[in-house]
């Protein structure tokens, strides 16, 4: 466990530098917020581009992968919806409760993939947010509109807009065109790309620690807890079972458990704003789980590398 407590380390430590760095002023609060634009319309999709339009498709593996991520995203979506309509959490609550438990920050689980195993491990990482982004995007959306009907035409007009206009699932779809035509690797493009990829990973950390809030952590105990009870103990417990279940490959099951100890996303912020529900309790749901991760991810990746025999 100590192993891979110092693996990840310079990850949360990247994180905690953009805090202490946007917290500081350095170099500029727009800086900040050109940057989270950067990383999610330029560096992301290119690295998503040039991983999944390289990839083997027709890896077997791939679908008990990707059951093994569905399984533990469903469990963890279901239990934290039905607890939030248990207790009677108006709307706005219960949305948070749900992206609190279902939700995960792709953006750490690349880096930790990277970190620990290296491009095979980065690989198949890449594989898994292609298999959930858009499936997460469509249940989360789907579940706003149930939760808080009277929104709900509004909400399904403003998610339609947004899936259709999300570069992460564009550049996952035209990947795909791609690798099933046989048009990769592409010259010049490809190459480009790769570049900016590359400077993903340490961009994008940074972003994220500049984007918790530890001010107004007040928000309700209950609400945080069951979210992550959802998102840092069913989730990845449900994948450990279901990898072993499955019998997927050591590394493969690996990454899956690394979705599954992830804390939930920054994303879910963006959309309970944009959607009208509970946006400081989501961010302090943000920035409690990504502290908490610090301790809880070396654990379940050090069962995982037992149980997976890593």
């Amino acid at each position: 466990m100590i192993a891979i407590a110092l693996s990840i380390a310079p990850i949360f430590l990247l994180i905690v530098t953009g805090y202490g760095l946007r917290r500081g002023g350095i170099p500029s609060e727009e800086f900040w917020l050109l940057n989270d634009r950067l990383v999610y319309f330029v560096l992301m999709p290119a690295l998503f581009f040039v991983r999944i339009s390289e990839a083997d498709l027709s890896d077997p593996d791939l679908i008990p992968f990707a059951a093994t991520l569905y399984g533990g995203f469903f469990a963890a979506v279901i239990a934290g919806t039905a607890a939030a309509v248990m207790l009677r959490y108006p709307g706005p609550q219960a949305t948070s409760i749900l992206q609190g438990a279902g939700r995960f920050n792709t953006f750490i689980a690349l880096a930790v993939a990277e970190a620990l195993y290296g491009h095979p491990a980065l690989q198949l990482a890449v594989l898994g947010a292609a298999v959930l982004v858009p499936v997460v995007n469509l249940t989360v959306v789907g579940l706003f509109a149930v939760l808080m009907p009277r929104a709900g035409g509004s909400v399904m007009l403003g998610a339609a807009r947004s899936l259709a206009t999300n570069p992460l699932i564009l550049s996952i779809l035209a990947a795909g065109v791609v690798n099933k035509l046989g048009l990769a690797p592409i010259p010049v493009l490809q190459d480009t790309l790769a570049v900016l990829g590359q400077a993903a990973l340490p961009i994008m950390l940074l972003c994220v620690g500049a984007s918790l809030k530890l001010r107004g952590l007040q928000a309700e105990l209950l609400p945080m807890g069951l979210a992550a009870m959802g998102k840092l103990v069913l989730f990845p417990a449900v994948i450990l079972g279901l990898a072993l279940v499955l019998d997927l490959p050591p590394l493969t099951a690996q990454v899956a458990l690394i979705y599954g100890a992830l804390p939930t996303g920054v994303a879910a912020y963006t959309l309970a704003r944009q959607l009208g529900g509970d946006a400081p309790l989501m961010a302090a749901m943000i920035t409690v789980q990504t502290l908490l991760a610090f301790a809880i991810m070396p654990l379940w990746l050090s069962l995982g590398a037992y149980a997976f025999g890593l």
